[in-house]
């Protein structure tokens, strides 16, 4: 080896240091070495890895013009650092521990930060002999020092873009390597995930699965779904982008199965089973709530929550991956109500059929079924009615008499819970008593409605109730894991509801029950059910509204105080907490237990159990006097609460009918514009008719004026008498047609000026509810806008008077005209003329005047509808300042009377400080108040 790396350093011909390469490569190499001897290999790659590395490193740097001994230095460097062919032989002949010199190699090689970039340089080569060697080397430096390697590339300029490249290769070989290598770089680092994600990494990955077969692939699908899920898990960033890409869409065919489902090869089981955890990993519980559930929408909305219930429902699928799948929907349809509705109307291919629910809960609580699977439909069940009022009310509805099929052909969810909770099998009980707490969680209103089931229980005798049921049961004294599951129930059923807990304590057997289970010394397994015996008997007084008189909260305590002990209560109490499965089913939604022997807590119960340690103990403590004063604090506060509630109601109510109230006066605001902008077309139309008919009037006086210089030499010698009559008897009916048409345009003149007089009212009235500061200057403007009117007005009437002079000048023209001289049928046809022009003329104001009638008649029309509305908003104004009044009064007397609450509230606080018990300031209680918000919000995440 020593020969071998002088030659690599000191040959001056390339062909000898392309041979010393290649030797030092041979010696590195378990295959060429007696394999039947590992432990000399293991020598020989320590020597060639302590002497050569150095000229290796230094062989990358100097000859990268031939590609052939760059890929034997590579290759050398990785059977020097890698520590996989040595594993395997270890593996086939002795369990021995295998020297980690990868790792120490790897810190050597790395020390010189330099080297890494070299090797991201020469990974970019196209060369086939380079590349792949590059690929595989640095694959293993990522697997042996992976962050500090991770450091380094991602400081390097353009670093993991080079590497993205491999993708794309065309090589088969060199991109399924450059998948294992970006699965090691992206390990644990959300740096590198995110830029391997925007590097365009989905879409080739998802292109790589597509065209190796979806399911059906080989390993590279695999290799590929584990760098998916590199890129996905716990990187909010990553999952948003992976949704907004509508990558989502892409994955519904992976999901896509035959009738035929049987001879699954183990390949395509574990590929689908990665796929699985895929879907899961974006709608994980422990995700953001908002990224979640949009998620699941996308689910839905693309039809792969179908296709995964398709393959639920399937015949033939192999067990493992119908477990992973109804895991898989339990969390898409978790909290998702959408989801949630949609698997309720999942039927299984049966005949008749039945609901998906109804399959799933039989295979629950049958015995013979995997314990895996069993705990995944719990799961299922439990996601199911998460957040889901109306799905619980729909469980809790098939126990209830008024539901329950009398002809007994199909069986509903909930007799299968209840044959599950009397069976014989303890885990069906404790699944069963699970799952029907769940039904109950957080619903006030169906825990009153469950108190109606009633249970027949041998032929002959009466019916007992659910409840009385659980506890005949537990006094029965069997398995540890029944009796913890039908007290987690109780604890469930009876939190936060009163009703139950006088029920409860009115079956006189059960408070001397819990005081005995209490009060023994039992062994260690029997301290768990001591404990939750002790946390329904605080649920029965502090949930007690002293309803019974045997039962007082204040008996209960002195029964503790006497037969058990405040202290050793505590004491028991607080086994729960400490037990180590109560910490395991805290960590998580998911029922995940090693044995059944290990089922024993519920998630959504150790949060129960949170809630209420702390307020059990409390009210052990408490005298009678100060339970009364704190009832009576919480009394006031409810009513206060209900008074703010009321007026935040009252304020909200206003608001919505104050938005209405402007909406209707901009709309009425805006008709009034369009009403105002007909007016004043029709006021200009109405001035170019005025300005035609001046015209024609200046027009008739020049004809007059013409006909009077004729008028003096007019001869009488050759005109008859007859034609001056005619001439008069027309000019008379000219006269009266002429006056007619005058007293038709006075009576439009006056309609005008009424029409526009109510404009301007309502114009004024409407600017009046707009706005009281501007009234009067608008009343000002509408006073001068009418006196501008009037004054237009008089000069019309003083230019009819004019043309009722004309005319009467004309009149007497005609009367006085002395008998006409001259040619006669010049004349003739001079009057003829005249008298054609006349009835064209007044043709022409008959059709104008007409059409200004018609014009007036529709701005009428549109003022008159005006009115009626301004009417209406008159009325609705006056309405809303009399509400509004009626609200400032009562805001005033609110403010008082939370006044006098605070007032009340300091005076009890200072009464409890002064009685020497902890009163938390506002600010605590305020704070406390963000805590338990901060908190809910936690579990919103979770969620």
């Amino acid at each position: 080896i020593q020969k071998l790396c002088d030659r690599v350093a000191s040959s001056t011909l390339l062909d000898d240091r392309r041979d010393a390469v290649r030797a030092l490569k041979s010696l590195s190499k378990a295959s060429a070495w007696l394999p039947e001897e590992p432990c000399r290999f293991s020598k020989y790659r320590l020597e060639v890895g302590i002497q050569a590395m150095e000229h290796l490193i230094h062989v990358l740097q100097t000859d990268r013009s031939d590609s052939e001994i760059i890929g034997y230095a590579l290759d050398t460097l990785y059977n020097v650092i890698s520590n996989d062919l040595e594993e395997e032989e270890q593996e086939e002949n002795s369990p021995k521990q295998v020297d980690d010199l990868g790792s120490q190699f790897t810190e050597i090689f790395i020390k010189q930060q330099e080297n890494v970039t070299l090797l991201l340089t020469l990974v970019e080569e196209f060369d086939f002999h380079v590349r792949w060697p590059g690929v595989k080397l640095l694959t293993s430096l990522l697997k042996q020092q992976g962050p500090q390697v991770q450091q380094i590339i991602l400081v390097s300029p353009m670093g993991v873009s080079r590497l993205m490249d491999l993708l794309a290769d065309s090589r088969e070989v060199i991109r399924n390597d450059g998948v294992l290598l970006l699965q090691q770089l992206t390990k644990s680092n959300a740096a590198i995930q995110k830029i391997v994600a925007f590097e365009n990494a989905f879409e080739r990955l998802l292109d790589i699965i597509t065209e190796e077969g979806n399911s059906d692939g080989g390993i590279v699908v695999e290799d590929c779904l584990l760098l998916l899920q590199n890129l996905l898990k716990n990187n909010n960033s990553n999952q948003n982008f992976f949704k907004e890409g509508s990558y989502i869409q892409r994955m519904k065919p992976w999901f896509e199965v035959g009738d035929d489902n049987c001879g699954w090869s183990a390949q395509k089981v574990t590929n689908l089973h990665l796929m699985l955890q895929l879907v899961r990993v974006l709608v994980s519980p422990t995700n953001p709530p908002g990224a979640t559930s949009s998620c699941q929408k996308a689910m839905f909305h693309c039809g792969l929550l179908q296709q995964l219930c398709t393959i639920l429902m399937a015949t033939g699928v192999p067990a493992d991956i119908l477990t992973e799948t109804i895991n898989t929907v339990s969390e898409v349809i978790r909290g998702c109500q959408m989801n949630q509705d949609y698997f309720a109307s999942v039927n299984a291919p049966s005949n008749p059929p039945r609901p998906a629910i109804v399959v799933l809960l039989m295979s629950m609580v049958n015995e013979r079924q995997p314990f895996v699977l069993r705990c995944a439909v719990l799961y299922c069940f439990q996601c199911f009615l998460y957040k889901n009022q109306k799905g619980q009310g729909e469980i809790v509805s098939t126990l209830l008499p008024s539901t329950i099929d009398a002809t007994g052909n199909s069986v509903s969810a909930g007799q299968l819970l209840c044959g599950g909770l009397f069976s014989t099998d303890s885990l069906s009980n404790w699944c069963a008593a699970v799952a029907l707490a769940h039904a109950l969680q957080e619903n006030a209103t169906l825990k009153e409605q469950l108190l109606r089931v009633q249970l027949a229980t041998s032929i002959g005798n009466p019916p007992v109730s659910l409840l009385q049921q659980c506890t005949n049961i537990l006094s029965q004294g069997s398995k540890v894991q029944t009796r913890v599951g039908l007290l987690m129930l109780l604890c469930t059923w009876l939190s936060n509801c009163s009703i139950a807990v006088t029920h409860f304590l009115h079956n006189p057997a059960n408070i001397p029950f819990l005081t005995g289970q209490i009060a023994e010394n039992l062994g260690e397994e029997e301290q768990l059910v001591q404990g939750l015996c002790a946390l329904l008997l605080g649920i029965s007084i502090y949930y007690n509204d002293n309803s019974l008189e045997n039962y007082r909260k204040e008996k209960l305590k002195q029964l503790i105080e006497k037969r058990i002990g405040r202290e050793n209560f505590i004491e028991k109490l607080g086994f729960i907490s400490k037990h180590e499965l109560y910490s395991r089913a805290a960590q998580k939604p998911q029922p995940s237990f090693s044995s059944p022997d290990h089922m024993m807590f519920d998630h959504e119960f150790t949060k129960l159990v949170k809630e209420l340690e702390g307020v059990i103990s409390k009210a052990i403590y408490k005298s009678s006097e100060e339970d009364k004063k704190e009832e009576e604090v919480k009394k006031t506060l409810e009513q206060h609460d209900n008074i703010v509630t009321h007026y935040k109601k009252v304020i909200r109510e206003q608001d919505q009918e104050l938005e209405e109230l402007k909406q209707q006066i901009n709309t009425l605001k805006s008709q009034n514009e369009q009403l105002q902008a007909t007016v004043t077309q029709q006021v200009s139309q109405i001035q170019q008719h005025k300005d035609q008919y001046n015209l024609l009037k200046v027009q008739l006086g020049k004809d007059t004026q013409h006909h009077n210089s004729y008028s003096d030499t007019f001869q009488m010698n050759g005109v008859q008498l007859e034609e001056v009559s005619k001439l008069k008897e027309e000019l008379e009916e000219w006269k009266n047609k002429h006056e007619l048409l005058q007293g038709q345009l006075r009576e439009k003149d006056s309609l005008i000026e009424k029409l526009k007089s109510l404009q301007l009212e309502m114009g004024t009235e409407q600017s009046s509810q707009m706005s009281k500061s501007g009234g009067l200057e608008h009343n000002n403007e509408a006073q001068k806008e009418l006196e501008m009117l009037r004054t237009q007005i008089q000069l019309q009437s003083a230019e009819i008077s004019k043309l009722q002079t004309e005319n009467q000048k004309l009149q007497v023209m005609s009367t006085t005209a002395d008998p006409v001289l001259g040619d006669s049928g010049a004349t003739a046809a001079k009057n003829s003329e005249l008298e054609g022009r006349l009835v064209q003329e007044v043709k022409e104001l008959k059709s104008e005047v007409k059409a200004l009638s018609e014009e007036k008649a529709s701005l009428k029309q549109h003022l008159d509808s005006s009115n009626s509305t301004v009417a209406i908003l008159q009325d609705e104004k006056s309405k809303l300042q009399q509400e509004v009044a009626e609200s400032k009064k009562e805001q005033d007397d609110l403010l008082v009377l939370l006044a006098d609450q605070d007032q009340k509230l300091s005076a009890l606080k200072n009464k409890l400080k002064d009685l020497g018990v902890p009163v938390e300031d506002e600010d605590d209680i305020e704070s406390g108040d963000q805590a338990d918000e901060d908190e809910d919000g936690d579990e919103e995440e979770q969620d």
